[in-house]
């Protein structure tokens, strides 16, 4: 899949902006260190505030390197850009980019969206409008805004106040990238007693509720289960998040998988209509393999998200679709390959 600002034509040159943009979505596709990706992003920012006479003027003077934030391989791409040429930094991501997941790709074309995204709302790295753009390039006919509740402090999870502006950006932007659609979301903690992390009124507003374990992951095993199944049941809950909440790689390390009565929890889900979520971040894989299988045998629903912080992990969706072909998951029980009106229908019949 291209990139976001890549057009049919690979030979045609970007924009100053649209390179260092692009340059940002495909270190954040592979995963590179957060400084490498804030370089290009700030310095998109920088010159994407710049008149066109300011522009034409440091073009002239070869002058990028004076602005704050520009460094020699920031300016390097957005002297080439302006030159009318392909950045060599940008036509080497390009090259260097792979396919992710190959063999779930024909599910991969069935998505229609993606239903745990992240913005800097909260914990995510971009602003909400950016990382629409990219998931409407992307080819997503909705995608839905899923910042973190208020409880999650080290996450700025949103109060109920902050989540009421939220929805009004969101209204306003739905009216600008019509038709995509921003479905407004959240993902919600699961609290130690079952209860939810925002208030029901809230909820009820909102198109699209992941709930998830965020803390205490060592509960003992009854615990956890009660915990699960609470949530589950609860009728504002549309999505189980991430059911382990282990880490298998990555920057924070690892983390073993929570431990719960897994039939319990999925019966559970299957008899409230409650999405098991194929988590695709690359340190999650979340649900194991075997519980995965479980869930597709005691016929959940199942929903496939990036859980992106970034606009490049946008794309990430390849990898979930690679495990739940691996895994027996009909492309049919994916919510999110229904049509926007099915799937609000849907989440609109639990609350």
């Amino acid at each position: 899949m291209a990139a976001p600002g890549t057009a049919a034509d690979p030979a045609r040159a970007p924009g100053p902006v649209e390179a260092l943009r692009e340059i940002g979505f495909w270190l954040e596709r592979a995963r590179a260190e957060t400084h490498r990706v804030k370089a290009y992003r700030r310095a998109a920012e920088v010159v994407a505030g710049l008149t066109e006479p300011e522009v034409a003027a440091h073009a002239a003077a070869h002058s990028w390197q004076e602005l704050p934030g520009i460094g020699p391989k920031t300016a390097a791409v957005i002297a080439q850009a302006c030159a009318g040429e392909v950045p060599a930094y940008l036509a080497e991501l390009r090259r260097a980019a792979a396919p992710i997941g190959a063999p779930g790709k024909p599910l991969r074309q069935l998505l229609r969206g993606d239903l745990h995204t992240h913005s800097n709302w909260s914990d995510g790295g971009s602003p909400i409008e950016e990382m629409m753009r990219v998931a409407a390039a992307l080819g997503h006919e909705y995608c839905a805004l899923t910042d973190h509740s208020p409880r999650l402090t080290v996450a700025n999870g949103l109060s109920a106040d902050r989540l009421r502006r939220q929805l009004d950006v969101v209204a306003e932007l739905n009216e600008r990238l019509a038709p995509f659609r921003i479905l407004t979301g959240i993902e919600v903690d699961i609290l130690d007693d079952g209860t939810l992390d925002q208030r029901a009124d809230l909820l009820a507003e909102l198109d699209v509720v992941v709930a998830s374990v965020h803390s205490h992951l060592r509960a003992e095993s009854e615990v956890m289960t009660k915990r699960m199944v609470y949530a589950v049941a609860n009728p504002h809950v549309d999505v189980l998040g991430h059911c382990t909440g282990r880490l298998v790689t990555g920057g924070r390390g690892t983390r073993p998988e929570s431990t719960f009565d897994a039939e319990m929890v999925f019966e559970a889900c299957r008899q409230y209509g409650t999405a098991v979520e194929i988590n695709s971040r690359p340190e999650r894989l979340d649900p194991p393999s075997r519980l995965l299988t479980l869930a597709v045998e005691m016929g959940c629903l199942f929903a496939i998200d990036t859980d992106a912080h970034a606009p490049g992990q946008l794309d990430w969706l390849g990898y979930g679709c690679e495990r739940a072909v691996a895994n027996g998951v009909a492309p049919e029980r994916v919510i999110n390959t229904w049509p926007v009106a099915d799937l609000l229908t849907w989440t609109r019949s639990h609350s």
